[in-house]
């Protein structure tokens, strides 16, 4: 399997793997992520799963693995918006699912929406399991991109949809500019500010620039089986949108 700059990206340190770093980093960071992810993204982001969740609407899919799920942003939306049978938010970190299933409760959609700890590399559900399966903002993360794109592959039934949202590097010059001073000076000094973790946000600026992007990731996609490969880009290139049918 093809190794990519992500993967070699880590929060803290170069002797512990890096799933078990991530787990920490967002363990520490679990009570302040919302506040400060929509605050950095000045709540784009929102639209960005919005984009995202309109894609799967016309297939209706009524079982859906949410990857990478944190706090259930995303899982939350595809309920209110896709009315499906059965949510699974999987992640590493059980501090971020500790608030989502506050705000799965608070709603009142804990009958259809579950949080699970998992590890993406090695998920613990049957093959053809589930009729789409997502992941937003969480692919950079992941320790074996490959590995990981692998298992959603397969715990999807055949004709299921695949649909991530990744952050991206703006191709437009001045974009790019901007974005870099931005990624390298005020997601790391509003980060530390609020969540006194300093490895956290100058980890995920450092995470964006190196994951596979457009074409790449497109065609990880195709090699790990999945057909109709799509990629879409929003607010200048900032995020991009994957999607993909397996056969």
């Amino acid at each position: 399997m093809a190794k990519y700059g992500s993967e070699q990206i880590l929060p803290y340190n170069n002797e512990e793997h890096k799933g078990m770093q991530v787990r920490r980093m967002f363990d520490n960071i679990a009570g302040k992520y919302d506040l400060l992810n929509h605050t950095l993204s000045f709540g784009i982001d929102k639209w960005w799963r919005r984009k995202g969740i309109a894609f799967l609407r016309p297939f209706s899919p009524q079982t859906i693995l949410d990857i990478a799920t944190g706090t259930g942003d995303l899982a939350i939306s595809m309920y209110r918006s896709l009315n499906a049978e059965r949510i699974i938010g999987a992640d590493i970190s059980e501090g971020m699912m500790e608030v989502g299933r506050r705000k799965v409760s608070d709603a009142g959609y804990s009958e259809h929406i579950s949080f699970e700890q998992q590890d993406c590399m090695a998920l613990s559900y049957p093959d053809n399991s589930f009729d789409a399966v997502t992941a937003a903002f969480g692919v950079r993360n992941f320790e074996n991109i490959e590995k990981g794109i692998a298992e959603m592959y397969r715990v999807l039934k055949p004709s299921g949809h695949i649909m991530i949202l990744e952050l991206s590097t703006p191709g437009h010059f001045l974009m790019k500019q901007l974005y870099n001073i931005y990624s390298k000076t005020v997601i790391p000094n509003i980060g530390r500010l609020f969540s006194k973790e300093k490895a956290a946000y100058s980890y995920l600026p450092e995470s964006i620039k190196v994951v596979p992007q457009g074409k790449v990731m497109a065609e990880l996609l195709s090699r790990q089986g999945f057909s109709e490969t799509r990629v879409r880009t929003f607010t200048f290139g900032i995020c991009s949108l994957y999607t993909g049918i397996k056969e």
